[in-house]
């Protein structure tokens, strides 16, 4: 327990410089972009002094070492600002986005995890058959895709040719659970099927890694059955590789909604994110990556620990 405890110390001790780096790079990225915010707010026709009230309001006309500091210690005190296009509160904006992108990224998992898990199992268990190369040559080929490009092909087919789904993910805070699996199933879907071919691939490496083990092979001379082999002897041997690959596959379906979002006009942050983007609007963006940022790292860590946790000898090591 002490050691995990180590080690889990020393993984947060690299996560938070990690975490100021990328405020860092975020902060100074958007500051220093050529072009005026307070232009891309007002438009082209503003006049000049409204342009200059403007950018008094929003702190611009400050050095950028200025506004970085206040930025950074009024986000270490939970401050995130306003936003610059419609003055809301940017935690008030981002809690009402941040309910719908975590549906969004659960409804993915449900449809991917269990059954990537399964096939990947089974395409070790019959390996080189046919099934075995026919899943590899689907998974290689869903893998190969951009999501947004998996996404418009859904849109064209079960949207526009067979009606089944809607194009456009419309839901409100009022959506039932079944309204909201209904609007969103294309878009889980779509983020699924990248997720579902690593996962699936990783699996059946890991399966066959440890089903070639001697203890495997004894237990097979045992006379014991298949099922019972792969359940009690393959699958607790092979957890470390798996639940890792599944958590870091979480930290991508949270942080890499952006384009399945944008796809589908889906309102959560990756939405809110292009939105903000495109009208140089900083706190909203800071914020959000910021937020991805963290989700990831601290994905990444759990990721870490249970893989370390499940697999002794990384524990121990010597």
């Amino acid at each position: 327990m002490k050691a995990l405890l180590k080690i889990i110390t020393v993984r947060i001790g690299f996560a938070l410089p990690t975490l100021l780096i990328v405020a860092t790079l975020t902060f100074f990225g958007m500051a220093l972009q050529p072009g005026d915010p307070a232009q891309a707010l007002l438009g082209r026709d503003a006049a000049p002094e409204s342009l200059a009230a403007l950018r008094l309001e929003l702190h611009l006309n400050e050095p950028i070492q200025v506004r970085y500091f206040t930025w950074l210690n009024d986000t270490l005190h939970g401050r995130l600002g306003t936003s610059f296009a419609n003055k809301r509160d940017v935690v008030e904006l981002i809690a009402s986005r941040i309910g719908n992108t975590l549906f969004l990224a659960a409804f993915a998992a449900v449809l991917s995890i269990p059954f990537s898990l399964i096939i990947g199992v089974l395409t070790a268990h019959f390996r080189n058959s046919i099934f075995d190369r026919i899943v590899n040559i689907v998974s290689l080929s869903f893998v190969s895709f951009p999501e947004y490009f998996i996404g418009y092909i859904f849109i064209v087919i079960f949207a526009i040719k067979l009606r089944i789904f809607p194009s456009l993910a419309q839901i409100d805070p009022d959506s039932g659970f079944l309204s909201r699996v209904y609007q969103t199933f294309l878009p889980a879907l779509t983020l699924s099927l990248a997720m579902s071919s690593h996962i699936m691939r990783l699996t059946r490496a890991s399966v066959l890694n440890v089903v070639s083990s001697p203890f495997v092979e004894m237990a097979k001379l045992k006379g014991l059955s298949p099922l019972r082999v792969v359940v009690t002897h393959v699958l607790p041997n092979s957890l470390g590789p798996i639940i890792n690959v599944v958590v870091l596959n979480l930290a991508y379906l949270v942080v890499g909604v952006v384009v399945v979002e944008v796809v589908f006009v889906y309102p959560g942050l990756g939405q809110l994110f292009v939105d903000a983007a495109a009208q140089r609007d900083f706190p909203v963006v800071q914020s959000i990556t910021l937020l991805f940022a963290a989700t990831y790292i601290g994905l990444n860590l759990i990721a870490d620990v249970l893989a370390i946790a499940t697999n002794p000898k990384l524990l121990h090591a010597r």
